[in-house]
């Protein structure tokens, strides 16, 4: 079993809890922390990062990154305006934030009417997802934000916007599939959605007793579990057919875990799929065991709210001495930091719109510019048998596959058609006949 850290934040002065899932130790106690929902991410295992919001007046915030072995804040960056959700891609090539008073995306880009409370990326990293204090919930294509050509001839810059949450959105957590995938949000209004990719629309609708706060999906996508103000994680299912109503709860709610804890605040899974780590505003971490429905273990990190839970891999650089005769160099060296966030362009002043994306060390200088050089990458993927392009062609031999299955159908029809037809005019003229014989 892989070693995997708990890591929890809070939006006062409680700095950054980081445990061992297993043994249940504490490792260090990152200082100076208070941040919003959404606001911390692990940069592809290489660093912790968090947006802060002190000062409710005022019109800037700061993001602060920390290294995994020491405990004080290595970098400061100050951006234009205060930020409040960030999410970061696989790789940690580069970061998105949410902008609190006007609810632009990275930097000139305007993405909501209101703050934007939620980002998450797809899991193929193709898509950003954002929601909003606004109740609207969009998807964002990454080639789209990065291709001026498509900008320019199109009508929206979002591929969709769901509108179907009437209070701000609180939570939102995409499923396994790439463009098939499903979206969950989470809402004040009492209810969560889920948002088919494929086809743009609203699959399910379920209403809960209490306000969701946050959600996670089980792995194998068959139910869901909502964290609740009024303390209670409820279990719902995603693939019901509408016969299974909870007579205490409602439509598609099959059960709770409940401990008679505050409000939940926010949820994240093991990578096991069975263990639900759970923040509460009780400043208490618990650990639940979904087979059995019990306890497993407890942390506590301060006396505010935990608004942010993450659970990952045990990296390398935090034990640098004792990892690194298996880990290799990244176990014996400190890890650098990048430069603190630009507060304002420096490309192109009179542009409204910018995009920065930090490379990758050593990679090619071909990027997703243009269709055409999504084009060109393909082809190149093509020529080396990447079982990525293998999935891509099945799901188009699917679809064909699908099409044709339907143009057979219509065919056998058609058949039937005309074969009723036939056999109607040969009675209807033997009728006739007879007629003639008997005059």
């Amino acid at each position: 079993m892989e070693d995997e850290l708990v890591i929890a934040s809070s939006s006062i002065e409680g700095g950054i809890g980081c445990w061992d899932l297993r043994s249940g130790s504490e490792h260090l106690r990152y200082r100076s922390c208070a941040s919003p929902s959404h606001g911390l991410v692990s940069v592809a295992g290489r660093f912790l990062a968090s947006s802060q919001l002190r000062d409710s007046s005022s019109a800037s915030g700061s993001v602060l990154f920390w290294s995994w072995n020491k405990p004080q804040v290595e970098v400061k960056s100050f951006p234009s305006e205060a930020i409040n959700p960030l999410a970061c891609n696989t790789d940690g090539t580069y970061i998105v934030g949410g902008g609190v008073a006007t609810g632009r995306l990275l930097k000139k880009w305007y993405a909501h009417y209101q703050a934007v409370t939620s980002l998450v990326f797809s899991v193929d990293q193709s898509l950003l997802i954002s929601g909003s204090a606004d109740g609207y919930v969009r998807v964002w294509s990454l080639l789209m934000i990065f291709d001026e050509e498509r900008q320019q001839g199109a009508a929206n810059l979002y591929e969709y916007s769901f509108h179907g949450h009437a209070l701000p959105v609180t939570d939102i957590v995409t499923g396994y599939g790439g463009s098939n995938a499903i979206i969950l949000s989470a809402s004040q209004d009492r209810t969560c959605k889920v948002w088919s990719l494929a086809k743009g629309t609203l699959l399910r609708n379920i209403v809960f007793p209490s306000i969701i706060d946050a959600v996670a999906l089980d792995p194998g996508e068959h139910v869901f579990y909502a964290g609740g103000k009024d303390g209670k994680i409820y279990i719902a299912e995603l693939n019901s057919q509408g016969t299974s109503n909870n007579k205490n709860y409602g439509l598609h709610i099959i059960g709770t875990l409940s401990d008679q804890s505050k409000g939940i605040c926010c949820l994240a899974f093991a990578l096991d799929g069975t263990r639900l780590v759970a923040g509460s505003e009780d400043g208490m971490v618990r650990v639940w065991d979904t087979k059995t429905c019990n306890i497993i273990r407890v942390f506590k990190h301060a006396k505010g709210p935990v608004n942010n839970i993450l659970v990952i891999r045990q990296p390398a650089a935090l034990y640098p001495r004792t990892a690194g005769n298996n880990q290799g160099p990244m176990g014996r060296r400190h890890v650098a930091l990048p430069p603190p966030l630009e507060k304002y362009s420096s490309v192109d002043k009179n542009s409204d719109f910018n995009v920065f994306i930090n490379p990758r060390v050593n990679s090619r200088d071909a990027t997703y510019a243009t269709i055409q050089s999504m084009n060109n990458q393909i082809s190149q993927l093509q020529e080396h048998g990447s079982s990525g392009v293998s999935e891509m062609e099945m799901e188009r031999l699917k679809l064909d596959c699908k099409r044709l299955m339907q143009m057979v159908q219509q065919w056998k029809k058609m058949y039937e058609n005309l074969h009723q037809f036939c056999v109607g005019e040969l009675l209807n003229g033997e009728e006739g006949d007879e007629t003639n014989l008997m005059l």
